[in-house]
């Protein structure tokens, strides 16, 4: 009997935790859309070289690894649809499935993932050690607001650039696709990329695209919750880190199959 009260105790615990989160990442996001659109009336602008600073870091340095991961699916599909579609002799249909897969699931489900193990942890980390050495309540001290000068510019740097790399990703991994199919069913890389654009449509595109931009709020929210819940110095630090990334990936595939759910309905 104490064993179960234990046992519902302590899910009721982790329960009002992670309530709480949710709470307090809903009202960071909040905070950060008021410092978005009424900072400047105040004379307190959200800083745009510190925008271009975090769009510079989670943008364009991701994007050697981004080409490299994107090409890799790419090829990856093409290998398994080609050898399963070989079964019903119709290989060609291969780029239909090529095409969709791509744009409407795994760039941005990929691309996302990969932010939010480098850049995601790195914010987290980085607020995560400001807050163990109190430079967070020093800004308050200052009188600026933590959330205009910390979480706003990573937040829009991320919105901004993992659509842009979601992009990227789509081109290079439908390039590297082809290129495959082009080497195995003697397939023109002008027939491969005309039947792309015949498959795909503009909801195919907006879906992608809508997905990350939804990936990037969660890995920004999710980054600055761990990394301001910080304690216990240094141990705690790397502690939080690694549970950003682990709950940024969980949040991106949770959320990922709602979105899907719901849009194909």
């Amino acid at each position: 009997m104490q064993r179960l009260l234990r046992l519902a105790e302590s899910i009721g615990r982790a329960t009002a935790k992670g309530v709480d989160e949710l709470g307090f990442g809903a009202a960071l996001f909040g905070e950060s859309l008021f410092w978005m659109v009424y900072g400047p009336r105040r004379r307190q602008p959200v800083r745009l070289g510190a925008v271009a600073e975090q769009a510079m870091d989670i943008g364009i340095r991701a994007v050697p690894i981004v080409t490299v991961l994107a090409a890799t699916i790419g090829v990856m599909l093409a290998i398994q649809g080609i050898y399963s579609l070989r079964t019903f002799g119709a290989e060609a249909q291969v780029v239909l499935g090529i095409a969709l897969s791509v744009v409407r699931e795994f760039a941005p489900l990929i691309t996302g993932i990969l932010v939010a193990g480098r850049s995601g942890s790195a914010l987290a980390a980085r607020l995560g050690t400001m807050r163990i050495s109190q430079e967070v309540d020093a800004l308050r001290v200052m009188g600026i607001s933590p959330v205009r000068f910390l979480v706003v510019p990573p937040l829009l740097g991320m919105v901004l650039m993992l659509p842009a790399l979601t992009m990227w990703a789509i081109l290079v991994a439908l390039t590297g696709a082809g290129l495959y199919v082009s080497a195995e069913l003697g397939m023109s890389m002008g027939a491969y990329y005309q039947q792309t654009l015949t498959v795909l449509g503009s909801n195919d595109l907006l879906h992608g695209i809508g997905k990350s931009l939804i990936f990037a709020v969660l890995i920004a929210i999710v980054g600055v919750v761990n990394g301001i819940s910080v304690t216990g110095g240094a141990e705690g630090v790397g502690r939080m880190t690694t549970r950003s990334v682990v709950h940024a990936i969980s949040a991106i595939v949770i959320t990922d199959m709602i979105f899907v759910f719901m849009v194909t309905r």
